[in-house]
């Protein structure tokens, strides 16, 4: 037998297809419904407080009415002789919505002319037979109609001779009294609220649409970018709220990728050009030895002999500036690779090593005191090799090269023509190469090679002319040092 599901396992996707939906909706009917409805909760808060507090207001007046009714006066004078007669004397009526009646202590009760009774309750005939002081309590009257009833004792009454001290009198007045005035105030609470529920799903629809400009402004920049690749779009940026944290990060998201793609593009054209002098170059020197084959006509040994030297030494610097080119593929922002503790001395003396095998004729001295760094081995010895290099490069025959390490400031000092003062802030860009070393082999990458794997390793690299008017130029690395020297050592 079948069961029926019961609806609150219903409830569950029920929300969750409301929320997919409410999800769905742009953000600024989104922010606009959440502040009608928080609105609307407010509002609605507001009036059921408003109208409890008013119903308590009306019913503590209506209560103090009813404990304030004067019953001293004719009407009810004739209206006691009247129960106490039977109906035999008459009675007046009482002014007002006022129902008074007496209340007998055997659960009779007489009521005044031209009203409708209310039947007595126990409370009432307690106070009758004067085991409570006084009653107040809502009851029904003998047409249906809501009535709010207070009772009280009599002072004893002299009837017949003799004295009764049996009786209460009870007051009433219909609710409907304050039922109506509550029922108007509902009303027009509704109505204010409707109003103001309505009134503040507009303001929020305007204030999301004038608060989601910027976003709107972003997003169409951003869209524009995608569309046409310019990166020289910028947001205005007004205030420091956090759309305008957010316009300014895409600012500068924008000015550091169109920066990117011009460094890029700029490699590129830099690249080509190195590439093509060495490439033509080769090219020639192969088309002369094809030539040469084909044609049957032999080149003299020595200028064939000079040919392939030549041949082998643009292989070379080929595959140099190849090797150039994929060390600056990375990113400049790009991590360094992990960190060791380096002895930077001993760095130093293998790079010496491979100098002094590039250039014999040369005399190079070196003082180095002990240093340790933090820096990735490979690259802090590419670095250094690169710096010798150059001084070896642009030293004259049998010159001298002076490498100094002292607290973590490795100096290298050559002999050769040095580097005009102009020239010096141009010495670490890409590709970037004096006019007096144009006709030397390099690449004009390895300055820049060395001053990135320097910062990286948190120190800094300088180019200054020799002291004291001397030839020469002297490169300045310094870096901090480690904690501890490597545990191997």
């Amino acid at each position: 037998m079948s069961t029926a599901r019961p609806p609150a396992d219903q409830a569950g996707p029920a929300v969750n297809r409301f929320v997919r939906r409410f999800r769905a909706l742009p953000l600024r009917s989104r922010l606009a419904i959440l502040v009608a409805t928080a609105v609307a909760v407010a509002v609605a808060a507001v009036a059921v407080a408003c109208w409890f507090v008013t119903r308590a207001q009306l019913e503590d007046q209506l209560d103090d009415s009813l404990r304030d009714a004067k019953m001293d006066n004719a009407p009810m004078r004739d209206l006691l002789s009247s129960c106490l007669s039977g109906g035999q004397l008459p009675a007046q009526e009482f002014p007002g919505q006022y129902t008074v009646q007496i209340v007998a202590a055997n659960g009779s009760y007489c009521t005044a002319p031209n009203t409708t009774p209310v039947p007595a309750q126990p409370s009432d005939v307690a106070v009758a037979a004067g085991e409570r002081s006084d009653a107040l309590h809502t009851t029904e009257n003998d047409a249906g109609q809501d009535m709010r009833v207070y009772t009280r004792k009599l002072p004893p009454v002299v009837s017949s001779g003799q004295a009764n001290n049996q009786l209460a009198v009870s007051v009433a007045r219909p609710l409907s009294e304050i039922d109506a005035p509550l029922s108007t105030l509902a009303w027009v609470l509704a109505l204010v609220g409707g109003i103001g529920v309505v009134g503040a799903g507009a303001a929020g629809l305007w204030v999301a649409r004038a608060g989601l400009r910027p976003v709107d402004e972003l997003t169409e920049a951003v869209e524009h970018v995608a569309r046409t690749e310019d990166l020289t779009v910028r947001i205005p940026v007004d205030g420091e709220d956090e759309i305008a944290r957010l316009s300014n990060s895409f600012n500068s998201m924008a000015a550091q990728l169109a920066s990117s793609r011009d460094r890029q593009a700029q490699l590129i054209a830099d690249a080509g050009h190195e590439l093509r002098t060495p490439l033509t170059s080769l090219r020639t020197n192969v088309e002369l030895l094809a030539r040469s084959d084909e044609t049957g006509r032999m080149i003299p040994p020595e200028d064939r002999k000079a040919l392939m030297a030549s041949v082998k030494a643009q292989m070379t610097e080929l595959a140099a500036l190849i090797g150039d080119l994929q060390e600056l593929a990375r990113p400049d922002a790009a991590e360094p690779g992990p960190l060791q503790v380096v002895a930077l001395h001993e760095v130093t003396r293998t790079a010496l090593r491979r100098a002094r095998l590039r250039g014999p004729e040369l005399t190079v001295t070196e003082d180095l005191a002990p240093w340790y760094v933090r820096a990735e081995p490979a690259a802090l010895e590419r670095a250094i090799v690169n710096v010798l290099d150059n001084a070896v490069k642009f030293s004259p025959p049998r010159g001298t090269i002076d490498v100094r390490l002292h607290r973590g400031e490795l100096t290298v000092r050559d002999r050769g023509p040095g580097i005009p003062a102009e020239e010096l802030p141009h010495v670490f860009e890409r590709f970037w190469r004096s006019p007096s070393a144009r006709q030397l082999p390099g690449s004009g990458l390895g300055l820049s090679i060395v001053a990135r794997t320097v910062h990286q390793a948190g120190g800094e690299i300088t180019l200054r002319p020799a002291p004291d008017d001397g030839p020469g130029t002297v490169a300045t690395i310094g870096l901090p040092g480690a904690p501890t020297p490597p545990p191997e050592m």
